[in-house]
């Protein structure tokens, strides 16, 4: 991992520059420590038009696998905590990978408005319902800002299972983003079918509706993964 205090002298670089030598680390990285199997790419190309892909979260280095995985063809805005630009090392990424940030635990209105714009503007969008990364590695309850972006934006919803990156780049047990280390491991990516929300029962109420339409949605990530990282949603 780049030092702390490269990356922070890496701030008075042109963004040109650090664009590049953010890039040339990241895929070597990648290149170096990750075996990244892909499963049921052909799923995507079922569904016209934007797309939303939810997946599970478990490292740092997530969004850099799925970036490398999907970008050629989709080219996804990601979606960030904000958190991740505030630390001088994971800035880094934010400069690698298209995103838009995001403050985590608020009804961030900015930001689910820029979600549904980039979405209605046919572009597609990678969000991690979680929110946050798990040390156990299994699932743990999602955010419901999932359903209200999909419900207004009506893009299309793939589902995707992310298993072996909480090995590829484990979170120090400090929180301190800065100390992770890189490790050889395998990555699985389970592409799912695409999911479509359900549709309101006359009777349920608006809290039960949301309840179960999420909980509907992060099953289907949770079926393409093994028992032990579903969690909450077994």
């Amino acid at each position: 991992m780049i030092s702390k205090n490269s990356a922070k002298l890496m701030r008075f670089l042109p963004d040109k520059v650090v664009f590049k030598i953010a890039r040339k680390a990241i895929d070597g990285y990648l290149d170096k420590y990750a075996e990244i199997k892909v499963n049921g790419y052909e799923n995507i190309k079922k569904v016209d038009g934007a797309k939303i892909f939810i997946c599970n979260h478990l490292s740092n280095s997530d969004g850099f696998i799925l970036e490398k995985v999907l970008k050629e063809d989709y080219d996804p805005t990601f979606v960030a905590g904000v958190k991740l630009s505030n630390d001088p090392v994971t800035n880094l990424g934010t400069k690698v990978v298209k995103h838009i940030s995001i403050k985590p635990n608020t009804a961030d209105k900015d930001a689910i408005m820029g979600m549904i714009k980039i979405l209605k503007d046919g572009e597609n969008l990678v969000l991690f319902p979680e929110g946050t990364r798990r040390r156990t590695g299994s699932m743990i309850e999602a955010k419901k800002g999932v359903i209200l972006v999909a419900r207004m934006s009506k893009a299309n919803i793939i589902p995707i299972s992310l298993s072996g990156t909480e090995k590829l780049l484990p979170i120090n047990k400090e929180g301190d983003m800065s100390q992770e280390k890189w490790n050889n491991a395998v990555v699985n990516v389970n592409i799912g079918e695409p999911v479509i929300i359900p549709k309101k029962d006359k009777e349920e109420s608006k809290h039960d509706y949301d309840e179960r339409c999420l909980n509907y949605l992060m099953k289907s990530i949770a079926k393409g993964l093994p028992e032990k990282y579903r969690g909450v949603y077994k």
